[in-house]
C-alpha cells in the first residue's frame, strides 16, 4: 500500500547523539546537553536573525483569562514583527469546544490593547487568510485531513474510547508512555468498506514517521532557535496523532499546521511545553509538502519557589496586574526581561518602542525567569515617575485616576474645578516616592487635609528645636509671609518657581525669631537659631512628618491662606503643650 511506502510501519527506541536532547518518555525533562549522549554544546552559534520581512501570530487558546506567559509569547512575536517589517496575526484556537471560558476573547483582545500590541490581522481585522477563530476554518482542517487519508499518510482508526483506555492502562502498568498499537493501520480495505457502511465512528490517525528512518531524520532533528540543535530519542514523541476527531472536529496539531502554512507563517515563537510536538508539527508539514516555519521554543516562566506559573498562581493573570494599578509600560518592560536579553550594557528600562529597536532572536534564553513581584514593582516606579514627569495625554490620565483615588479619603475631591492639576502637581512631589497612583494619599495625606500634629512621627520631626525656640520660629513665619507679595507667574514655572521665591524663606525665618527671642530677653539671645531648626517647624506645621517633598515645593503648593492657618494651629499646639 501507498501509505506503508510512505512511512516505515515499526518504530524503534532511538537514542541518538546531539547537543541538546529531549527524552520523550518524560516530556517534562528538557535535558541540558551535558545530560545528553553527544556532542558539546555549540560554541559559535549561527545567525538567528531574519533576513527579510516575518509573518508572526500569537495562537491563545480561550480557556482562560490572558496570563503572563501568555503575555510574553505575544510580546515577543510582536517585537519581532516590528523590529524586521512584517505582521503581527491574532488567532484564536477555539477548537476544543468544552474548555471555553465565557469572555475570555474579550479578555485577550483587550487585554493585548491595553499593553500597545497592536495586530495587523486578526478578529475584527481581516487580512485575506481569515478567519481568524478555528472553529470557523473546520471544512479547511477536513478537506485537508482526508487528503492525507488519500495519500496513504493517514488511516482510519474504528477503536471505541473503551479499547484506548485499556492501551493506556496498560502502558502505564508497564511504564511506558502511551502509544497507540496501529491495530486499524492494518484493517483491510474490505473491513474499513464494512465499518463505514454501517455507519461505526472513526478517527483519522496521522501515520507517524520512524525518527530511524533515513528520510524521516529531520523531522526528530532540527534547529531550534532558543534551544539550537535538537534531537529527540525515544518513540514517544511520534505516535500516530489522532488528526480528525470522531465528530469532524480537528485537534490541535492538524489545525496548528494547516493555519501556520494557509497563514504563510515564518517563524513560530510559543512556549517551551511545545517542544514536545514540534517533531509531530515537522511531519505533518513534511506529509504535506510544505515549508516548515522556523522554531523559538521560550523556557517556562516560574515562581520565586521554583514552581511552574500557572492560570491559578496569583502572578499568573494579567488581569491582577492591571486591578493592582500597574502601568502598561511597566508590564511589558518586566515581561519583556523574562528570557530575553539585549547582549550588552546594563539597561533596564524600556518603553515599548525602545523594545522595538532593540529585540534579537539572538538575545532570547534558554533559562527559565523567576517572576519577580519586587523587580516589577521597582519597574512601575521608574515608569510612574518618568510619566508624571512629562507634559503628555497619560500624565493627565494618571492624575485623573490618582484624583479618584484620593476621593475615597476625601470624599468629593475629583468634583472639585483643579481636581486633576492638583493630583498632577502633587504625582509630581512624591513621584520618587511611589509604587502606584494610589500610594499618592498613603504617602502625603498632608497634602489634601491637615496634618496630625499629635503622633509620634511629627514629634520627631522637632525633637532637636529647642522649646523655647519652635514658637518664635512659627510666628516669625507667619510675618513673613502676612508681609510677602504673590508670586509673578511670567518669572519661571514649577521647580524653579518654588526654588527661586522660597529660597531664602527658612534662613529669614531663623534670623527673624533670633531677633524676636533677642528683644523678649530669651536665654537664646546671644546663641543664633540655626536655619535647619526652621526648616524642621515648617516641615512639622506643614507635614507632621520627618520626610517628605522639599520645603520649598510644599510653600509654593499651599496658597498663603493655609499655610499661615497650618502655622497658626501649630503654634496653637505647642502653646496648649507648654501649659499642661
Amino acid at each position: 500500500m501507498l501509505r506503508t511506502r510512505l512511512f516505515s510501519a515499526l518504530r524503534r527506541p532511538s537514542v541518538l547523539r546531539s547537543s541538546r536532547c529531549l527524552n520523550t518518555h518524560t516530556p517534562a525533562n528538557l535535558h541540558s546537553h551535558s545530560q545528553c549522549h553527544g556532542d558539546a554544546h555549540s560554541k559559535t552559534r549561527p545567525s538567528v536573525e531574519p533576513s527579510g520581512p516575518v509573518r508572526v501570530r500569537f495562537a491563545p487558546s480561550p480557556t482562560g483569562m490572558l496570563h503572563l506567559g501568555g503575555l510574553r509569547t505575544a510580546l515577543f512575536n510582536y517585537l519581532l514583527s516590528r523590529r524586521y517589517g512584517g505582521e503581527f496575526i491574532l488567532r484564536i484556537e477555539d477548537t476544543d469546544q468544552k474548555r471555553l471560558v465565557k469572555g475570555a476573547v474579550d479578555n485577550i483582545v483587550r487585554t493585548l490593547e491595553w499593553a500597545g500590541l497592536t495586530f495587523d490581522e486578526g478578529p475584527g481585522k481581516p487580512g485575506g487568510v481569515g478567519p481568524y477563530f478555528q472553529s470557523q476554518r473546520g471544512d479547511l482542517y477536513r478537506k485537508h485531513a482526508y487528503q492525507l487519508l488519500e495519500k496513504g499518510a493517514a488511516y482510519r482508526c474504528f477503536c471505541g474510547s473503551h479499547r484506548l483506555e485499556s492501551l493506556r492502562a496498560e502502558a502505564a502498568a508497564q511504564g511506558r508512555p502511551p502509544m497507540y498499537d496501529r491495530r486499524c493501520l492494518h484493517l483491510s480495505q474490505q473491513q474499513i468498506d464494512e465499518k463505514l457502511r454501517v455507519g461505526e465512528p472513526y478517527t483519522i490517525r496521522f501515520i507517524a514517521p520512524n525518527p530511524a528512518d533515513p528520510g524521516s531524520a529531520d523531522v526528530a532533528q532540527f534547529y531550534d532557535i532558543v534551544h539550537e540543535s535538537m534531537r529527540f530519542r525515544g518513540p514517544a514523541g511520534f505516535d500516530d496523532a489522532v488528526l480528525l476527531k470522531s465528530d469532524g472536529l480537528p485537534t490541535y496539531h492538524l489545525a496548528n499546521v494547516v493555519d501556520d502554512h494557509f497563514m504563510r507563517i515564518t517563524h513560530v515563537l510559543r512556549g517551551e511545553e511545545w517542544l514536545i510536538s514540534t517533531p509531530k508539527h515537522r511531519a505533518l508539514f513534511k506529509a504535506f509538502g510544505w515549508p516548515v516555519p522556523q522554531y523559538a521554543h521560550l523556557p517556562l516562566l516560574m515562581n520565586s519557589d521554583g514552581s511552574k506559573l500557572s492560570k491559578r498562581n496569583r502572578d499568573g493573570p494579567l488581569q491582577g496586574y492591571i486591578d493592582a494599578g500597574y502601568l502598561p509600560s511597566a508590564v511589558v518592560n518586566y515581561t519583556a526581561l523574562l528570557g530575553w536579553h539585549p547582549g550588552s550594557g546594563d539597561k533596564e528600562l524600556y518603553e515599548l518602542a525602545e523594545l522595538e529597536q532593540a529585540f534579537s532572536l539572538g538575545g532570547l534564553s534558554r533559562s527559565k525567569s523567576a517572576v519577580s513581584r519586587d523587580r516589577l514593582d521597582w519597574l512601575n516606579k521608574q515608569h510612574l515617575q518618568k510619566a508624571v514627569s512629562s507634559d503628555s495625554a497619560q500624565s493627565r490620565d494618571l492624575a485623573a485616576i490618582a484624583a479618584s483615588e484620593i476621593d475615597q479619603h476625601v470624599p468629593g475631591f475629583s468634583r472639585l474645578p483643579d481636581a486633576t492639576d492638583t493630583a498632577l502637581r502633587t504625582l509630581r512631589m512624591c513621584s520618587d516616592r511611589l509604587t502606584f497612583t494610589r500610594d499618592l494619599f498613603d504617602t502625603a495625606p498632608y497634602l489634601f487635609a491637615n496634618p496630625d500634629l499629635g503622633t509620634e512621627e511629627a514629634e520627631k520631626t522637632i525633637a532637636k528645636v529647642p522649646l523655647e525656640t519652635r514658637t518664635h520660629l512659627l510666628q516669625a513665619a507667619i510675618a513673613q509671609l502676612k508681609t510677602m507679595a504673590g508670586p509673578d507667574p511670567a518669572s519661571a514655572t514649577g521647580d524653579e518657581v518654588a526654588s527661586k521665591r522660597w529660597s531664602g524663606f527658612a534662613k529669614d525665618m531663623a534670623l527673624a525669631a533670633s531677633a524676636s527671642a533677642s528683644s523678649n530677653s530669651d536665654t537664646l539671645a546671644q546663641k543664633p537659631v540655626p536655619k535647619s531648626h526652621a526648616m524642621m517647624m515648617l516641615r512639622f506645621a506643614l507635614t507632621g512628618q520627618s520626610t517628605g517633598p522639599k520645603i520649598p515645593e510644599l510653600l509654593e503648593f499651599f496658597d498663603s491662606r493655609e499655610t499661615i492657618s497650618r502655622l497658626e494651629r501649630a503654634v496653637q499646639k505647642i502653646v496648649a503643650e507648654s501649659l499642661q
